[in-house]
């Protein structure tokens, strides 16, 4: 049974998009810390969560400069991890549905780090307000939030007792409680935290719309560092010295045809996109949704 319960998760990490991947590391590693907790209680307390966490206190993070990503991966309980994965899935779905999910990634890991900045910043100023460390996923998922806000304000989700609301009105609360949270200092870092990584969902979607791509520097490192663990990964051919003058006229003009091709792509999803921002994602045709849809596995 339990062979074939771990055939299953490896065959969802390996065909499942990021958003799967990363649910599946987030609740891994809840699982692991779970038990640690479960059954040396004194030695997760003592030693264990210190090492994972992020430290508020910036000398202490000097020593411990991983925790800078670790921290967005740990959960203190059950309910911590379920409603960071809800909200992750919902408005993550949005995100890689819409601008892709090689951006998945980079916006989950760039409002982590924005809400550790935030919670070493705000320990600087009020320290007596703000906790020895920081866990959670809260930050990285608040930046997706912001994105498929963004994006699709107007794109529908079914509440428990509620109905179907826009979730723009759902951002609007999520961002009124944090600031009720820091006013009544009623745990004022993960409220803090909150507010940074949607910052940071905002600024990178600022920066895509102005032509930077933040996210393709984000995958270019991790792709990186991710190949020194590859042992079947072939390393890359040296660029030849040798320039070679003639070119078959039959290649240079299917390279040509193909650049055109791509290039009117990118003007088509452009367009799409301007138009959900004007009037949502439900005003689009099947034919546009199908181009952006097709865009998004490019």
């Amino acid at each position: 049974m339990f062979d074939s319960i771990i055939d299953d998760i490896k065959h969802e990490f390996r065909s499942g998009n990021m958003l799967t991947r990363l649910i599946i590391i987030n609740i891994g590693i809840f699982m692991v810390t779970a038990l640690v907790k479960a059954f040396t209680p004194s030695f997760y307390n003592s030693t264990f969560i210190h090492w994972i966490a992020l430290p508020s206190s910036g000398m202490e993070f000097l020593f411990k400069p991983w925790t800078m990503f670790t921290h967005m991966f740990v959960h203190s309980g059950f309910w911590h991890i379920i409603w960071n994965m809800l909200i992750f899935y919902w408005f993550g779905r949005i995100v890689g549905d819409l601008i892709g999910d090689r951006h998945m990634l980079p916006i989950y890991l760039l409002g982590g780090i924005a809400g550790a900045v935030g919670v070493l910043l705000s320990y600087q100023i009020i320290p007596q307000y703000i906790g020895s460390y920081a866990i959670g996923a809260s930050a990285a998922v608040m930046a997706l939030v912001i994105v498929a806000g963004i994006i699709n304000p107007d794109h529908e989700i079914r509440l428990l007792f509620l109905g179907i609301v826009k979730i723009k009105f759902i951002i609007l609360f999520i961002i009124f409680m944090d600031l009720i949270g820091i006013g009544n200092k009623d745990n004022t870092g993960g409220h803090i935290a909150h507010i940074f990584g949607m910052f940071m969902g905002w600024f990178y979607m600022v920066q895509l719309s102005n032509g930077n791509d933040l996210g393709n520097k984000v995958n270019n490192i991790t792709d990186n560092i991710f190949g020194l663990f590859d042992k079947d990964r072939k390393p890359k051919k040296k660029k030849s010295h040798l320039k070679v003058k003639f070119k078959s006229d039959k290649i240079k003009n299917m390279a040509e045809r193909r650049a055109d091709t791509d290039n009117n792509t990118q003007v088509q999803v452009d367009q799409i996109l301007d138009k959900i921002k004007q009037k949502g994602y439900e005003s689009l045709s099947d034919a546009e949704k199908d181009i952006l849809y097709k865009a998004s596995k490019k």
